[in-house]
């Protein structure tokens, strides 16, 4: 007997991916996240963002999390992510945003620039949950950052409490709350 499509379940796929093409979300998120056809997310997104999906790879190195700005943000998002996990039932996908839209609404309320991407926050919960990550808590201030899971953490002192002697010097740069 074949599969019957719930008319409700596809209407809370494409609410989703209609939620993460405004956040930004690259199609191959939406592809992972949604059970819905290339083909439908395709003409879906043009029809949302008005232009077609950018092409290419996602980033897929866990050495940009690392810098010190993204770090630091990256460690925000992630922190949210954690609380909105222990606190509320969501599936996956729906913790992430929430999270995002939360980081996002920080980020504004600070007047600062957001660095991560939903796209990037997204595949940050894929390294953490496949262990390419994790969250050290820092021997200075006591809040969690992310780390490579080999860090030292007992002498882990976060971007904030030792920032790199250039930072706040470029360009453009934004004091960061503490």
């Amino acid at each position: 007997m074949p599969r019957v499509k719930s008319i409700l379940s596809e209407a809370k796929q494409i609410e989703r991916a209609v939620t993460l093409i405004q956040l930004g979300a690259r199609l191959q998120v939406l592809e992972s996240e949604t059970d819905l056809s290339y083909e439908r997310l395709l003409r879906l997104y043009k029809e949302v963002s008005g232009r077609s999906p950018s092409k290419g790879q996602l980033p897929f190195s866990t050495d940009w999390f690392m810098t010190w700005q993204p770090n630091i943000h990256a460690s925000l998002f992630l922190n949210i992510h954690e609380y909105l996990n222990k606190a509320a039932a969501l599936d996956e996908i729906d913790t992430v945003i929430k999270a995002y839209k939360l980081y996002l609404e920080h980020a504004q309320a600070q007047s600062i620039e957001p660095l991560l991407s939903v796209t990037r926050a997204w595949r940050l919960v894929k390294f953490i949950d496949n262990g390419m990550l994790t969250l050290t808590p820092c021997a200075k201030c006591g809040g969690h950052f992310v780390t490579h899971p080999h860090e030292i953490s007992r002498h882990y002192v976060c971007g904030l409490c030792n920032p790199p002697a250039r930072a706040g010097k470029g360009r453009g740069a934004e004091p960061l709350a503490h």
